[in-house]
């Protein structure tokens, strides 16, 4: 069951990629897809949410998601 969280997670993250244009919105999104990554492998959802809202943040300053 997890697996298919985790898939669905992604699938939803890279379709909504294209309609994020600035920080604030790669960062929810970030953020969500880390809360649910980290359910969907038993860890800290608040952490999950964490890293993922600073990669999010950060992935336009680091060339990732131009």
């Amino acid at each position: 069951m997890g697996g298919i969280k985790l898939f669905a997670a992604c699938a939803a993250l890279a379709v909504l990629a294209g309609c994020m244009s600035n920080d604030g919105e790669r960062a929810l999104a970030g953020a969500v897809g880390g809360a649910v990554v980290a359910d969907a492998l038993g860890g800290n959802v608040a952490a999950g949410a964490a890293a993922g809202a600073a990669a999010g943040a950060l992935c336009d300053d680091a060339g990732v998601c131009n």
